[in-house]
């Protein structure tokens, strides 16, 4: 199915910063929109997201130039080709940046048309958005569903909030509940229990980016007492929902000193001495997994890796959903587990390949989204179609997260018929 016509507008995301959609419409009228996030603790080698750095509008972050990548040069080089040869689509769109890191056109203008154009496809099939994805991983269409479990922040810090609490995320992980609905009840319940705490306790439960509370604790520890009292407050066993942390170490790490800076503990910390507070932690509150623990060019993370054992280490800057930096990963032991955001790499081809190279290394895949967010669910049906383990989303509130949870509320009662 050609595809007719390729547009872009400028839409604002959950923090309230423009972002970009961009919709497709092929010859037999399917139509489809996605509006790609964008992120704030971001590693360095990710793919660049175009900014117009015009003072005047939008602080300097507006997305004009990306739109007009889409409208001036993307539509007129795909206008006409396939749909469903999303390689072909996403290798023109690569080679008409031309650059390594998409900093031509954009990655934000890049990835809103590749999902996009897979999107319509999917519609023009007459399948579900997993079903059709499923299809362009393994080229294997019905067949067994994995649901991945929900990974909820509930409480932020780090970039993302404006408090004293150096962990960026922490993460309560259900995953004890044998369906989705379950696991998302868990999550709701838990954290309305921890909202209670809070409030009985003194504690300010204004939210941050993701929709987790963000109040200022004496360290970081309490973050994680407070976790643990809110889910059994709430009825529930530490073996049935776990925690799991993302400490965002690149936002922690002074390169000049060649330390972490932790507010929240008073302390500047070498590469060993913030493993050994990893540690330390891990031993104490049995993490399911710590994602991003060290800054992503430190050298100590095989050692991380090994000695966090069996919480499984997780790369997020290390990684960056690329499929040579994963491949690399697993030769090295640097990581386990991976996280997946399109736009760290910018196509759908570039990420199902980072997938497909992570599971053949037996890494546990944790799609993800970013902090700033669309109500888009996109990344809900390709957790489901590529059989992630895990999927980050956000708080169990608010509307750019909930759309991915209740979708994949609906995808269950979907694949139960």
């Amino acid at each position: 199915m050609k595809i007719i016509e390729i547009t872009a507008r400028e839409i604002l995301d959950s923090r309230g910063n423009p972002t970009v959609a961009a919709s497709c419409i092929l010859r037999d009228g399917s139509f489809a929109e996605v509006g790609v996030p964008s992120g704030a603790s971001t590693g360095e080698k990710e793919a660049v997201e175009l900014r117009d750095k015009d003072s005047r509008r939008f602080q300097g972050l507006g997305v004009l130039s990306a739109v007009n990548s889409v409208n001036e040069k993307i539509a007129p080089a795909i206008t006409g080709l396939d749909a469903k040869n999303q390689t072909l689509i996403d290798r023109t769109l690569c080679e008409l940046d031309g650059s390594d890191n998409k900093e031509n056109l954009g990655a934000n203008a890049i990835l809103a048309v590749s999902l996009a154009v897979a999107k319509a496809q999917a519609i023009s099939d007459e399948l579900e958005l997993f079903e059709y994805l499923k299809v362009k991983y393994n080229k294997i269409h019905g067949g067994k569903y994995k649901l991945p479990t929900p990974m909820f922040n509930v409480l932020n810090g780090g970039k993302h909030a404006e408090n004293n609490i150096d962990i960026q995320e922490t993460m309560i992980v259900p995953v004890g509940p044998k369906t989705f609905f379950k696991k998302l009840q868990a999550g709701s319940e838990i954290y309305h229990t921890l909202k209670n705490n809070l409030l009985s306790e003194g504690y300010f439960v204004g939210l941050g980016d993701e929709g987790g509370f963000a109040p200022d604790f004496k360290n970081n520890e309490e973050v994680f007492k407070a976790v643990s009292k809110a889910i059994a407050d709430a009825g529930y066993k530490e073996s049935s929902i776990r925690i799991s942390l993302d400490v965002a170490a690149d936002s922690l790490y002074n390169k000049k000193t060649k330390t972490y800076q932790l507010l929240g503990e008073s302390k500047d910390l070498d590469s060993r001495r913030m493993i050994i507070l990893l540690q330390k932690w891990n031993k104490k509150y049995n993490f399911l997994s710590i994602e991003d623990g060290l800054f992503e060019n430190d050298s100590k993370w095989p050692e991380l890796t090994a000695t966090i054992k069996p919480t499984f280490s997780v790369g997020d800057d290390l990684l960056v959903t690329n499929s040579q930096k994963i491949g690399l990963a697993a030769k090295n032991n640097l990581a386990n587990g991976v996280i997946i955001k399109p736009n760290q790499v910018g196509t759908l081809t570039e990420t199902l390949k980072a997938i497909k190279v992570a599971q053949s290394n037996r890494f546990k895949i944790i799609i993800s989204h970013r902090s700033g967010e669309t109500t888009d669910s996109f990344i809900a049906d390709l957790a489901v179609a590529v059989g992630a383990d895990y999927i980050k989303a956000g708080a169990p509130a608010r509307s750019e997260r909930l759309s991915k949870y209740n979708r994949l509320a609906k995808i269950e009662e979907v694949l139960n018929k």
